[in-house]
């Protein structure tokens, strides 16, 4: 059977476009974030891998799914990530909805509407900020609903910065079909170097929807108790903000769409000193 190893990408999370684990976050939550973390790249790397076939994907999967919950001891990955979850007394529960959102890129190519896409993002991206907010001991009924519409927004920029590497690699393709056939673009437009006018349209009008998710998360800094936690999350608003207001206005097929270095220091800088003088 072919490993999580085998597939890795190489990628860590000093290479993603959000901080993950940054020194915002206190030192003693750090370990079990990036345990997280590295369990999710793992399978991330699996479900993307561009050769491997499908069904050595799910296999690869089960078998992260089953040394998490403690019927094997195979894939190193889950088994750190199972041990840091005892050490804490946290179950499962989020990074077993990861993986569910893993099944899904390897068996589902699109998505027919944005309530298919926003059901997607209720597993490959919500628990991510449902975890993090557990191990800071922060109230669920306080958080998650503000959370859970930043990870969203932030899944699906993720999703319209790579469009056309996903398709081009992967034939897979997130913007819905919908809204395509609405426009007048096709799937195929996604090969070209560059964005026709209805693709265009496509992307913008996600890129607005996701300014839409990010005004409902918009409060969600401030009512995090843990001081550091709520900076990094001003931090990871306001560079969400600024790149899907980038996606409404450029052309990700054929227009930078990321943040430089400085510039991300700098939003982040902006951010972080604004959420601190708010306390």
């Amino acid at each position: 059977m072919t490993s999580a190893a085998q597939l890795a990408s190489g990628k860590g999370h000093r290479d993603e476009n959000f901080p993950v684990a940054s020194r915002l976050v206190a030192a003693r939550h750090r370990p079990i974030i990036l345990a997280f973390y590295t369990f999710a790249r793992a399978a991330d790397d699996i479900a993307d891998h561009p050769a491997a076939a499908p069904a050595d994907k799910l296999a690869g999967l089960e078998a992260m799914r089953a040394t998490l919950t403690g019927e094997s001891d195979a894939e190193p990955t889950a088994l750190a990530l199972r041990g840091a979850l005892a050490v804490r007394g946290l179950d499962a529960a989020h990074p077993l909805d990861l993986l569910e959102a893993f099944r899904r890129d390897v068996t589902k190519r699109r998505y027919a509407s944005w309530d298919e896409l926003m059901d997607y993002c209720r597993y490959s991206a919500m628990p991510v900020g449902r975890f993090v907010l557990d191990v800071h001991g922060e109230e669920r009924s306080r958080t998650w609903p503000l959370s859970d519409p930043l990870c969203a927004a932030l899944q699906v920029i993720n999703h319209l910065q790579d469009c056309a590497k996903d398709y081009r690699a992967l034939d897979r393709v997130y913007l819905p079909e919908d809204m395509l056939t609405a426009a007048g673009a096709r799937v195929e437009n996604l090969a070209a170097p560059k964005a026709t006018p209805a693709l265009r349209q496509v992307i913008a009008a996600l890129a607005e929807r996701c300014e839409g998710l990010l005004g409902q998360s918009a409060p969600f800094a401030r009512t995090i108790r843990d001081r550091r936690l709520g900076t990094e999350v001003a931090v990871i608003q306001r560079l969400a903000a600024d790149l899907a207001r980038r996606l409404r206005l450029r052309d990700p097929l054929s227009e930078r769409v990321h943040h430089g270095k400085a510039q991300a220091l700098w939003l982040a800088a902006a951010a972080a000193i604004a959420r601190m003088v708010r306390v």
